[in-house]
């Protein structure tokens, strides 16, 4: 659920020979871990799009491996296409989708670099967010000339490359790098067929924005001669119109090139206003390949709000309210399995994308896993679950906005509550699961033992702290549960019961399976920092529940 997510896009100088292509794809695709998401082959381009991702570190061997491949097969003295190029792999971007930073991103790409020219000794280049120069931050100035222009390039103290020798390799060419953010590419569908009113619409929006002109209409330039522009609503976004000739209506066509800086749902509204400015109305909208969740997650939260409703539920709900509002599925269906990028790399062992009776039948089973530390974590889960619950329709039935904000507060906190005690789920199952391999070691030799004794004292101590992380967050539902028992609607006063009793045999649970584990380490220090951390919340739990037990006790006795 928190995996970390990375996409690398790498573009390679060939688009013809389907064999070729075929063999760099391959290459890719060996590394476990990697999941091919698009192959975009382009003939006149004689340039092939490749996406893939996964965790960082099969990441940045698919893409090694990928480039090694390139080396082999292309030769660019002999490529000719109409897209701008200079290497066998002209560019390489690794891109943050999900618990990955830009800056992890950055080192991903100086990775890469220095082993591509190690290894390959071609001349590499970090551009974007990894840009060591200013002047070398956009692709087209690095790529200036092209391949062409390599050879007296390279001969220049300027363009001495950020890794790899300043030798021009007439086979490879040279290896552009970096990071950069996710690239949305969106289409925003008009009921005209009309193309100038879309490029109007793209004009404003875009951040390059539009030619100004005078009240004559005649365009505007500057003392050099250059036309002047209007700055348009939008940072890191491109735009123009066009016509689909399929769907017989005009496009307002973009790409967003930070989904922080510019909200889809943002620029989705903007399109909408300046439409019905020029009498026309947009009748939905579409995404061209993958999108990352959150940019679907917060849209979704953006809708709610603007209804009035409660907007901390689960992402599932909000992923759909944005489908809906956004009119994602009016010209296809939006898949949202496929659509949404984390989603295609769901673990299918996982214990919580089984339907609720093969996880108790998986419970009953005379398997070790999933056990009482699993349980322990899932009835976490379903507290900060009931409490959200409570919390979305106390929401609805108050009209006191200072209770509201604390209410989406609330929500907010149990949403990410219920998502980290849904992950200790498999992690418990999986921290147990490692106490038995390591317990499975050879232990023939002086030197087996050590090894066996060092890899079950990590095994035994990380099976111990995930219980004790299940205790820490269960701690958390209960405190926000006293909360919403002094707040809540006395209509969910039995829910905030049930999820007060779920939390605390959550962490009486993980308590039990603290104990038990720390039977099996010999490090005394550890053990009583951990057996004191465990006995404090348990006392803790004891006085919140207590808390809670009164103030439902009075309030529901008042309902008889």
């Amino acid at each position: 659920m928190f995996q970390k997510l990375v996409e690398c896009v790498p573009n390679f100088s060939e688009g013809r020979d389907k064999k070729k292509i075929d063999e760099i794809v391959s290459a890719i695709s060996s590394v476990n871990g990697v999941k091919l998401l698009d192959v975009d082959i382009g003939y006149g381009t004689n340039r092939t799009v490749v996406t893939f991702a996964g965790e960082p570190e099969a990441v940045l061997e698919g893409a090694f491996r990928g480039i090694e491949k390139a080396y082999e097969v292309i030769d660019m003295s002999k490529h000719k296409g109409e897209h701008p190029r200079q290497g066998a792999c002209d560019v390489c971007p690794f891109v943050p989708v999900s618990n990955v930073t830009m800056e992890e991103c950055i080192h991903l790409a100086n990775r890469l670099g220095e082993r591509v020219g190690r290894e390959l000794k071609v001349p590499v280049y970090l551009y974007a967010m990894a840009a060591k120069r200013p002047e070398r931050t956009r692709l087209p100035d690095i790529r200036e000339g092209e391949y062409e222009a390599l050879p007296d390039k390279l001969k220049k103290p300027e363009w001495a490359p950020d890794y790899g020798p300043a030798r021009f390799d007439p086979k490879f060419g040279a290896l552009t790098t970096g990071a950069r953010h996710f690239l949305i590419a969106y289409n925003v569908n008009l009921n005209t067929k009309d193309v100038k009113v879309a490029k109007e619409i793209a004009g404003i929006i875009r951040e390059k924005g539009r030619i100004k002109k005078d009240e004559h209409g005649n365009k505007v330039y500057d003392a050099d001669g250059n036309p002047v522009y209007i700055p348009g609503l939008f940072k890191h976004v491109q735009a123009d119109g066009w016509f689909i000739p399929e769907y017989k209506r005009a496009q307002v066509t973009i790409n967003i090139l930070n989904l922080y800086e510019a909200p889809i749902h943002n620029v989705y509204e903007a399109v909408r206003e300046e439409a019905e400015k020029r009498g026309v109305r947009v009748t939905g909208s579409e995404i061209v390949g993958l999108v990352p969740k959150a940019a679907l997650v917060e849209a979704g939260r953006y809708y709610l709000k603007k209804q009035g409703r409660f907007s901390s539920v689960g992402e599932m709900e909000l992923i759909e309210t944005a489908v809906i509002s956004m009119g994602l599925s009016e010209l296809t269906p939006f898949d949202i399995g496929r659509k949404v990028i984390e989603y295609n790399f769901k673990d299918p062992n996982s214990l919580l994308e089984r339907k609720a009776a093969d996880f108790v039948e998986e419970v009953a089973s005379i398997s070790p896993t999933p056990g009482g530390g699993s349980v322990s974590a899932l009835l976490g889960s379903l507290a900060a679950a009931l409490t959200g619950m409570a919390a979305g329709i106390t929401y609805g039935k108050s009209s006191d906005e200072g209770t509201r904000l604390q209410l989406e507060e609330i929500g907010m906190v149990t949403t990410g509550l219920k998502a980290r005690l849904a992950e200790l789920v498999d992690r418990d199952a999986k921290a147990f699961d490692g106490v038995l391999s390591a317990m499975r070691l050879p232990k023939k030799t002086d030197e087996e033992r050590t090894r066996r004794e060092e890899a079950c004292l990590l095994a035994n101590k990380e099976a111990t702290l995930v219980p004790l992380d299940t205790m820490r967050q269960g701690l958390e539902v209960l405190e926000v549960l006293a909360r919403m028992a002094g707040m809540g609607d006395t209509n969910v006063m039995s829910d905030i019961g049930v999820a007060a009793l779920a939390a605390s045999a959550a962490i009486h649970g993980a308590y039990y399976n603290v104990i038990i584990n720390l039977g099996g380490i010999g490090d005394e220090g550890w053990k009583e920092g951990v057996r004191r951390e465990a006995e404090e919340m348990l006392e803790k739990e004891s006085k919140v529940r207590r808390q809670i037990d009164e103030i439902l006790t009075e309030r529901l006795l008042k309902k008889v």
